[in-house]
């Protein structure tokens, strides 16, 4: 099996923690040179020195927030005049948790800009670039939501089921270049952003946060919640060569949670 990505380019977007910094490792591991995307320049220089460095592989940064897609627009422009992407992982922290009916627009309209938006800029600047040498992996970090929505993830759902269907359109259109393009559904994963829903659900419920984590726990058929390197490892997979005729899919990376095929 082919899993060598010596002389590949990979930009892992949210690369400073959780899965975004656990693919950008095991990228590095399968011998691509990696570009990490994230807002907090000290978290990327910490990042950049954990990078596993091999056969001449050169590692570097871009320093972005996705809360500003324009920012993002010229910083990735500037990049891409002198750098060629082939493998791009979109990742970046989901909306706030709530109930769709009570979310305002503005809220949705942010979380648009944030994970859509966001990934088309990074899609038309690196695309050129997979064409010319026919190859190029487009992967993203979503949620199981798009199989089945979230209780008390308004946002998110509607947002990462925008996302999906996106990212099954391109998938369509870049196939006969070489380009794939598919999307990883990452269920409890211990990361930040997970603890801080256990904590948020733990004080909302009066729950310990060991109660709290046993209950999801209970939903999962394989008894333990994800290690960030877990759901890396699926991410690393459709990244590969190995994975040329994988198109267009979603992955659930949850241990069976999700009810659906």
């Amino acid at each position: 099996m082919d899993l060598n990505l010596t002389g590949k380019r990979a930009l892992v977007c949210g690369s400073t923690q959780g899965i975004g910094k656990a693919t950008a490792i095991e990228l590095a591991l399968l011998g691509a040179s990696v570009t990490l995307l994230a807002r907090n320049e000290e978290k990327l220089r910490m990042v950049l020195k954990e990078l596993p460095l091999k056969n001449g592989q050169l590692h570097d940064f871009l320093i972005a927030d996705f809360t500003d897609p324009l920012l993002l627009t010229s910083i990735i422009g500037n990049y891409t005049t002198n750098n060629e992407v082939d493998i791009l992982i979109n990742n970046t922290g989901g909306p706030t948790g709530g109930q769709a009916l009570d979310a305002g627009t503005d809220e949705f309209i942010n979380a648009f800009n944030m994970h859509l938006i966001c990934n088309q800029t990074l899609v038309q600047a690196i695309v050129p670039g997979m064409k010319k040498n026919h190859f190029g992996r487009i992967i993203n970090i979503i949620s199981t939501s798009v199989k089945t929505p979230l209780k008390g993830l308004g946002v998110s759902n509607t947002i990462r089921g925008a996302v999906a269907s996106w990212a099954k359109t391109l998938a369509l259109e870049l196939g006969p270049f070489g380009i794939t393009v598919n999307n990883v559904l990452p269920g409890f994963t211990m990361t930040g952003r997970l603890e801080f829903l256990i904590n948020s659900i733990a004080q909302k419920e009066d729950k310990s946060t060991d109660s709290v984590k046993d209950d999801m726990i209970s939903t999962i058929p394989a008894g333990r919640i994800a290690d960030a390197a877990e759901v890396a490892a699926a991410v690393a997979f459709l990244a590969s060569p190995a994975a040329s005729y994988i198109n267009g899919i979603n992955i659930p990376v949850d241990g069976g949670k999700t009810p659906s095929l």
